[in-house]
């Protein structure tokens, strides 16, 4: 019987399937070493670049929570946030929160790329542009004064919601605060101007001026009745589109409004601008003004422009501000039913988010949470 196998390989194929082709270990130990040493040397520079390049970028995250209905530290005392100090007032259960946004870097103090990377992990922290918040030639201090103009127009726009709500009657005041240079109003319209009509419409705020100017268009002439110096005047001012993603009709001017109000209304808050906190001043306002909480004794929060007749406007860094209620333990956010892209798919685990248009659906929705139906069926940003 034969014997069959299979023949082997020349043998210089044996040698090289056996033999060891590294280097020698001194040599592979230094170029191990050299590569080693400058892996670290280009992760301590990036380091050190991350740390101190400055990046053109702010963060944005949730700021101080403020019970409207609570008690708030000026020059060292603590006051009531929302005073009415004549008029008859009842007690309040619960809180209904106001949401703010901090803002870390700016301009003069910009943040490194390491600070911003840092905030990219943190769903409740927004990386934003500089320049959107603080737009080129516009100065941190002119910055804040706007923010600051803001507020106080928000709280006189808050009083008016609420004591219109309350059905107080008042009389409202439209004044030219300046007009843009070269605009539709520039040499025909002055500050100190009271406006009376426009096309024969009379406004109980800013919003109601907008928006009959936005509806006369472009294409002919606004018919608006003034007071100068205590004389009627009548001019006659075609419209211009505005800049931006929403182009509306506008007349070139800033207006602001002036009311006379029935009931002395004291809002009392340091170091906090803009105009976001309108709504939730205005439900203040009502709950102290009327017997019982208005909200069950619950903790409420919300967010949201408002006008003097009750319509509630869209606002910036809703995101951060429902992080900021779900981080104060509270069950419920209104939202602005405009910010409804922004809220839908961000909302926290804990945190029920209803959609709100206006003041009324502010009050619907807190008569709901406190007959305990926790608002169901109310409008959500999913359903709206």
């Amino acid at each position: 019987m034969r014997l069959w196998r299979t023949p082997l390989p020349p043998c210089k194929d044996l040698v090289a399937l056996f033999t060891d082709n590294r280097p020698e270990p001194s040599s592979w130990r230094a170029r191990s070493g050299w590569v080693g040493w400058l892996i670290l040397s280009v992760a301590l520079v990036g380091t050190l670049l991350a740390t101190l390049v400055p990046s053109p970028y702010i963060v944005e995250q949730p700021g101080p929570v403020y019970d409207t209905l609570g008690d708030v530290e000026i020059d060292g005392d603590l006051v009531p946030l929302i005073q009415i100090p004549v008029e008859t007032t009842y007690p309040t259960k619960g809180a209904l929160d106001m949401l703010t946004v901090n803002v870390q870097g700016n301009p003069e103090s910009p943040l490194s790329w390491f600070e911003v990377g840092a905030a990219f992990f943190d769903p409740s922290r927004a990386i934003v542009p500089v320049e959107a918040v603080f737009p080129p030639g516009v100065t941190i201090e002119d910055s804040t004064e706007a923010g600051r103009i803001q507020m106080e127009s928000s709280q006189q726009e808050a009083i008016a919601a609420a004591l219109s709500n309350l059905e107080y009657e008042f009389d409202a005041t439209l004044t030219v605060a300046e007009t843009s240079s070269g605009g539709p109003s520039d040499g025909v319209l002055q500050a100190g101007d009271i406006i009376r009509s426009v096309n024969d419409e009379t406004f109980g705020d800013v919003a109601g001026l907008r928006d009959e100017i936005a509806d006369n268009g472009t294409t002919t002439a606004a018919i608006v009745i003034f007071e100068r110096e205590g004389e009627e005047q009548t001019a006659e001012i075609t419209p211009t589109m505005s800049e931006g993603d929403d182009p509306i009709a506008i007349i070139g001017v800033v207006v602001g409004s002036a009311y006379n109000f029935p009931v002395d209304v004291k809002i009392q808050l340091e170091n906090v601008g803009g105009p976001s906190a309108g709504m939730m001043f205005a439900l203040g306002i009502i709950d102290r003004l009327t017997p019982g909480a208005i909200n069950g004794g619950e903790v409420v929060a919300g967010t949201g422009t408002i006008t003097a007749t009750g319509d509630v406007g869209p606002i910036g860094g809703i995101q951060q501000k429902m992080y900021g209620a779900s981080n104060a333990g509270v069950d419920f956010f209104f939202a602005p039913i405009e910010n409804c892209d922004e809220v839908t798919g961000n909302i926290p685990d804990d945190l029920t988010v209803y959609a709100i248009d206006d003041l009324n659906d502010a009050l619907v929705a807190l008569a709901s949470i406190r007959a305990g139906l926790s608002g169901a069926g109310l409008p959500s940003c999913e359903s709206s």
